[in-house]
Formats: C-alpha cells, sequence, structure tokens
C-alpha cells in the first residue's frame, strides 16, 4: 500500500511542479485558483478525448513500426496532432472566452493547466504499470515536454487575443505544439536508428529554451505591469464566470 501511495506521488509531483511554477510566474495578475483547476481537469477530459479520436483512427489506418516515412505520420498526425487539438479545444473554446483570460501571459497559464491534466492523467497510467523508473524518467522528459508544448501554444494564443487582427495566430498555436510534439515524439517512435535519441533530447531543450523566452515576452506584455493594486482601490470581482 505504501509503495502505491509513493508511485501515485512521484506520478503526481511533476505536474504539480509545474504548475505552481507556472502559478508563480504569473506575477501581475494571478489567475483564479477555482478555474485553474477546472483547467486541469479540462486536460483530463482531453486525456478520453484523445483515446476516443485515437481509436478511431485505428480502425482505419495501421502503422509499420519499423517505417520511418509512417512513424510520421504516427508522430504527428496521429499522435501529437490529436492530443494537442484535444487540449486545444478546452483552452481555445472555453478559457479563451473567459473574462479572465485578459492578459497575454494567461494563454501559456491556462494552456499549461490543461496540459498539466492530459500529462498528470497520463503519468498516473504508465506509472502505475511501468513502476519507478518510469516515474523518474517521466518525471525529467514526458512531463516537461507536455508543459512545454503547451507553453508555445499558450504563447501564440496570448498573441491571438491581444494583438489587434492577429486571430490567426490560434492556428499557430495548434501548429507549434503539433510540429515539437511530434519531432519529440518521431525520435523516439524511431528509437531504433543509432543516435536518434539524441534528437528528442535536443527537441525538448530548444523547446525549453523557446518557453522560457516566451514566459519573458508575455510577462513583460502584460497590461497589469505598471499598476500595482492600490489600498483605497477598490476590489475587482475575480469570482469565476461561466464561458
Amino acid at each position: 500500500m505504501m509503495n502505491a501511495f509513493f508511485l501515485l506521488g512521484l506520478a503526481l509531483a511533476p505536474g504539480a511542479a509545474i504548475g505552481l511554477y507556472i502559478y508563480l510566474k504569473d506575477k501581475h495578475e494571478p489567475e483564479p485558483l477555482g478555474l485553474l483547476m477546472r483547467s486541469f481537469l479540462f486536460g483530463v477530459v482531453s486525456v478520453f478525448i484523445t483515446l476516443v479520436i485515437s481509436q478511431l483512427i485505428a480502425l482505419y489506418i495501421t502503422i509499420d513500426e519499423g517505417s520511418l516515412t509512417e512513424q510520421v505520420v504516427h508522430a504527428f498526425l496521429i499522435v501529437a496532432l490529436v492530443e494537442e487539438f484535444s487540449k486545444f479545444i478546452f483552452v481555445r473554446g472555453i478559457l479563451y472566452n473567459n473574462p479572465n483570460f485578459n492578459e497575454p501571459f494567461d494563454g501559456i497559464v491556462y494552456s499549461v493547466m490543461v496540459s498539466m491534466g492530459f500529462a498528470t492523467f497520463e503519468n498516473i497510467l504508465y506509472v502505475v504499470d511501468g513502476g519507478i523508473e518510469t516515474a523518474l524518467m517521466r518525471m525529467f522528459t514526458a512531463v516537461p515536454a507536455h508543459a512545454m508544448f503547451a507553453i508555445l501554444m499558450g504563447f501564440y494564443l496570448g498573441k491571438a487575443k491581444f494583438e489587434h487582427k492577429k486571430g490567426y495566430y490560434s492556428l499557430y498555436a495548434l501548429a507549434v505544439a503539433t510540429l515539437f510534439h511530434g519531432a519529440y515524439d518521431y525520435c523516439l517512435f524511431i528509437s531504433f536508428v543509432p543516435g536518434i535519441m539524441f534528437g528528442a533530447l535536443a527537441s525538448l531543450i530548444i523547446g525549453i529554451w523557446l518557453s522560457r523566452k516566451a514566459i519573458r515576452i508575455h510577462q513583460f506584455a502584460s497590461p497589469f505591469i505598471n499598476q500595482p493594486h492600490s489600498p483605497n482601490e477598490p476590489e475587482v470581482d475575480r469570482t469565476d464566470q461561466n464561458s
């Protein structure tokens, strides 16, 4: 029983740590905790949407695991696009329209929270099956990778909402997350090619570097950056509203 709780803790830890990290980076106007928890649950639901879509695709498409070209379809379309789309529909379709989404950085916050819901639930499934080694490996690879995909998606969603007539950035958001996700997975799927695993590591490192840059850009783009809350200023209604 203790071992089961320990594994569960290992499975939950990376998603919780990354979620907290992004929350603390939202320095100028933090989001309502209730809405963040709902966003996390949206991510859990997106796992089931992914499973349904993947099962439907599997009825019509089979992939030769030894084919380099078929694994491109597998990595970029069947896995990356389906997973990122399943998360994207909640961020763009629901959270994007919430009045609490009121600065560019919020695109990153909500995208990461949805993605951590997805990654954490997925992580539990993998860790229950694979044990401590799987938990430790995914703690430093798969879960941070999902966060990186989400930050890049959220960066463009923030630009889409707050840059005049730049709504097409929403398509960029889905595309860039799918591109990095697909590149990462492709290197893992063809791991039988000598040295290709370094490609997955390289894509993760590049993505994390871009993510850190994206966080800084949107932190400085906040309309609240020079508006400290005054004690005499009336409180803004920050209650979670239906979207």
